[in-house]
C-alpha cells in the first residue's frame, strides 16, 4: 500500500535502536505518509531532534510544554491528526509503564489520550525481554488491542544473542502498511503460482522464459496486506518470500502442477500468475550432452498439465483468476482463453508492455466485459486487481 495522505506519528524512546527509527521515517516519508516524530527525552541522548527534523520535514516534539503549542495540548494535537502511531524502539521502561497507564512525559500522555491505532517495536537485552514482567506488560498491551511488531532474534547491541533486537524499518514499513490496507479479503485462503518454470534438458540445460515473478510476488504482498491467509507456489526466482507468506518452491512444471493440486480444494481463490512452461523434455539427459557426439541431439517434448484448467474444473473449485500475456490480439485471446478454462476472471497484458519488469498495463476481462486498469508499477496493479477479485467474489456469495 502506498501510505499518501497518511498521517502517521513515530514515537521514538530511548534505547540504542534509535537509529533505525531515522530510517524508518526517511522510508514512511519516501512512501508518501506525512511523518511527526514524538520523543522521550531519553531518546534525544541516542538521537538528536534535528536528525528526526530534517528526515520528517516537520517539528519534532519532546516537551509537553512546547511553547510551540498554543494551548499547551500537544499530547491532544498531534494525535487527533494521525491515522496511525508507531513506536520504535518501544524500550523495556515505556512499555512497562504504558501497560499502566502512566502520562509522565509527552509520549506516553500522548498515547494514553489517543484515538487512532498504535503499535510498538520492541527493543531491549534479550533478558529484559524474557522477564516476567516485560512479558506480563507485553500481555496486557495486547489485550488493550495494541499491536506489538517483533522483536527479532539475533546479535544485540550488548553482544549478546537472542530475541530483542528491533526490527528492521524495512520490515516495521512492511507492517504499517498491512495495518492500514482495507482488509477486503479478511477469511480468505488465496493459493497463488509465480515466476517461471525450468524445464530440464540435461544435467545443465533447460528451457524456460523471462518471466520475473514480480507480478505474483507483489500478488501475494497484496493478498496477505488485504488480509487474507496467503500461500505462494512459486518458480525460480531471485526474491525473497513476502512477510506473513507460507512460500513452496517448486521447479518444473509438475512439481507446480503437484503443490497447486495438493493445496487448491483448502484454497477459496486461486490465481495462476505463473509462466508455466507448456512443454517438457520427454526424457531428461542424466549428463551433459556434448557437442562433439555427433550432430544436433534430438528433444522430444511433452505437453506439460494445464495447471489453471485442472483447478478450475474441481468439484468445489475456488474463484480462479488466469493470466494472459500476448504479444498481439490480446483481447481476443485472453477471452477465448477465460471462455475455454471457464473461469471468471483473467488480468491480460501485452508482453512488450511489461514482461518482467517493475511496471505493467493491465486489462481485467470477466463477463462484464474489459476493464483497463491505469499503466502502473506491479505493486499498485496488484492492489486493484484484487479490489476486483474481492468484488466479484462478493457478488458469487451473494448470489
Amino acid at each position: 500500500m502506498e501510505l499518501h495522505d497518511k498521517s502517521i506519528i513515530v514515537g521514538v524512546t530511548g534505547g540504542i535502536a534509535a537509529y533505525k527509527a531515522a530510517e524508518l521515517v526517511r522510508l514512511l516519508r519516501k512512501a508518501g505518509a506525512v511523518v511527526r516524530v514524538a520523543m522521550t527525552e531519553a531518546a534525544t541522548h541516542f538521537v538528536t531532534p534535528t536528525t528526526f527534523q530534517a528526515l520528517s520535514g516537520q517539528a519534532v516534539f519532546v516537551d509537553q510544554w512546547d511553547a510551540r503549542m498554543p494551548n499547551a495540548m500537544a499530547h491532544i494535537d498531534l494525535s487527533r491528526q494521525a491515522d496511525l502511531i508507531v513506536v520504535a524502539p518501544a524500550s523495556a521502561d515505556f512499555m512497562a509503564r504504558l501497560a499502566h497507564g502512566m502520562a509522565d512525559d509527552l509520549l506516553a500522555t500522548m498515547l494514553l489520550a489517543r484515538d487512532c491505532p498504535l503499535l510498538l517495536a520492541p527493543a531491549m537485552n534479550r533478558q529484559m525481554w524474557e522477564n516476567p514482567a516485560t512479558r506480563r506488560n507485553v500481555a496486557q498491551l495486547r489485550a488493550d488491542g495494541i499491536g506489538i511488531l517483533g522483536p527479532a532474534c539475533g546479535e544485540q547491541a550488548c553482544g549478546e544473542v537472542g530475541a530483542g533486537r528491533m526490527l528492521e524499518a524495512e520490515e516495521i514499513l512492511e507492517e504499517i502498511e498491512a495495518f492500514l490496507t482495507p482488509k477486503l479479503l479478511a477469511g480468505k485462503r488465496v493459493l497463488l503460482t509465480a515466476g517461471p518454470t525450468f524445464e530440464a534438458i540435461d544435467a545443465v540445460r533447460g528451457i524456460t522464459n523471462l518471466s520475473s515473478g514480480r507480478m505474483g510476488y507483489a500478488l501475494a504482498r497484496a493478498a496477505r496486506h488485504a488480509g487474507a491467509e496467503v500461500t505462494l507456489v512459486s518458480g525460480p526466482v531471485a526474491f525473497s518470500a513476502p512477510a506473513g507468506v507460507d512460500r513452496v518452491e517448486v521447479r518444473s512444471a509438475l512439481e507446480m502442477h503437484a503443490a497447486v493440486m495438493a493445496r487448491a480444494a483448502d484454497a477459496d481463490i486461486f490465481i495462476g500468475v505463473a509462466a508455466v512452461a507448456d512443454y517438457r523434455v520427454a526424457k531428461v539427459a542424466e549428463h551433459k550432452l556434448k557437442k562433439d557426439h555427433g550432430g544436433v541431439p534430438p528433444i522430444r517434448l511433452l505437453e506439460n498439465p494445464d495447471i489453471l484448467a485442472e483447478v478450475a474444473a474441481l468439484p468445489r473449485a475456488p474463484f480462479c483468476v488466469g493470466f494472459a500475456a500476448e504479444s498481439r490480439n490480446l483481447e481476443a485471446y485472453a477471452q477465448n482463453k477465460r471462455v475455454k478454462k471457464k473461469i471468471p476472471l483473467i488480468a491480460g497484458n501485452l508482453i512488450q508492455d511489461g514482461f518482467g519488469g517493475d511496471a505493467n498495463c493491465l486489462i481485467l476481462f470477466d463477463a462484464a466485459g474489459a476493464h483497463p486498469l491505469p499503466p502502473g508499477p506491479k505493486t499498485r496493479l496488484a492492489r486493484q486487481l484484487l479490489e476486483h477479485v474481492a468484488q466479484l467474489c462478493a457478488a458469487r456469495d451473494a448470489n
